[in-house]
């Protein structure tokens, strides 16, 4: 990076800054794309600062944690995830907990629409909520315990992950989410594979599974609870 202006150095990275918006979903009318960019581009700036190549981590990849970690840092601030949409992703995580002892099963969804007194749009939504809780802290939705549910502070992206699918935890750990993805559907597993490693994002993977952007919102969301229950079983 040395012999360009940093001008020169932020058009040349500015690629990154795009491709790390197009993968958050905000959940909110405060920021449209070129905020995004604008707080993304700030978050660039830090790690061409910082960036240490003594520690051979390629900088593309540092430069995507600290763009990443400087939007979710921001919009966090203002709490996109409202309090409202929080307890209806816990009272979810409970509702399925409650009927999978009392029925020894997988419950449906139409189950959890009359357990929780909801319609087909609602759970839909919680779904979405899922796959945006998801999409900036996979960590603390996979590993995160039934009793603690999930709070505005665990939307933080964890700095220490280079990639979602790459999670610096524990070798049990680790081997607990490769189980857990080894089970799911080759569909579910393509959605995963498409989301994390080809890094598409919601409107590509729609175009190659011909669905809606909302519907891919609503299994990744679903994939997410999948894999949490199976790996909360296999540690337990």
């Amino acid at each position: 990076m040395y012999g360009t202006t940093r001008e020169e150095e932020i058009l040349k990275y500015l690629p990154l800054v795009d491709r790390v918006v197009s993968r958050i979903s905000v959940k909110s009318s405060d920021y449209d794309k070129s905020d995004l960019v604008n707080i993304g581009v700030i978050g660039l700036m830090d790690a061409l600062r910082k960036y240490d190549a003594s520690k051979k981590v390629p900088f593309e990849s540092y430069a995507i944690i600290r763009i990443k970690g400087a939007i979710l840092d921001e919009v966090r601030k203002n709490s996109k995830i409202s309090r409202y949409k929080m307890k209806n992703v816990n009272d979810f995580y409970k509702a399925r907990n409650d009927l999978q002892q009392s029925l020894k099963r997988e419950v449906t969804d139409k189950e959890i629409c009359d357990y929780l007194n909801i319609n087909e749009q609602q759970l839909a939504n919680i779904y979405d909520s899922l796959h945006y809780l998801a999409s900036v802290s996979l960590e603390e939705m996979l590993f995160s315990s039934e009793d603690d549910g999930v709070e505005l502070k665990d939307t933080i992206q964890d700095e220490s992950m280079n990639n979602a699918l790459d999670i610096l935890v524990k070798d049990e750990q680790q081997g607990a989410l490769e189980k857990a993805i080894a089970i799911l559907s080759e569909r579910d597993q393509l959605i995963l594979s498409l989301y994390y490693k080809e890094e598409l994002t919601l409107k590509e993977i729609s175009e190659v599974l011909d669905i809606s952007i909302a519907r891919v919102s609503q299994l990744h969301g679903k994939i997410i609870i999948k894999l949490r229950e199976s790996i909360q079983e296999e540690l337990a």
